[in-house]
């Protein structure tokens, strides 16, 4: 299994969330992220900030867009562990958050907002991967 952090997606995965709505009803996305050790502010700012740091604005910044955008956080918290299976490097975070839909996560992500506060995210961020899932209606919530 080939694995690949990115910090950004590639024109098939913007082509599909423009033009694919997606699965009925709600989707939890599960954020795998990996920090920079150092922060890597395009404008060359904040050079002794950590990723983690970095990323912790971008956080603060998001939690009400998701909000306002009809998501919730459902959890977020550090990899501690690898119990099963092998990885060369775990990833420094997970978080999971929850969207009415599909195109509600593009309407965030593309607004003017949260243009607004993406760098944070783009300097703390290696790299990660974004897996998009449904809830199992099987499970009692």
């Amino acid at each position: 299994m080939k694995i690949e952090n990115r910090v950004m997606p590639d024109k098939d995965q913007i082509e599909t969330m423009i033009n694919d709505p997606g699965p009925d009803g709600p989707i939890v996305m599960v954020n795998l992220l990996k920090f920079r050790d150092k922060a890597a502010y395009a404008d060359g700012s904040n050079p002794e900030m950590t990723g983690r740091e970095a990323y912790a604005l971008y956080g603060a910044g998001v939690a009400p867009l998701i909000a306002k955008h009809g998501g919730r956080m459902i959890y977020a918290g550090p990899v501690t562990f690898l119990m099963l299976g092998r990885a060369d490097e775990l990833w420094d975070q997970v978080a999971l958050v929850e969207y009415p839909t599909r195109a509600s996560l593009f309407e965030m992500s593309t607004s003017d907002a949260y243009q607004k506060i993406s760098h944070h995210r783009d300097a703390g961020l290696e790299g990660q991967l974004n897996i998009e899932t449904t809830p199992d209606l099987l499970l009692p919530s």
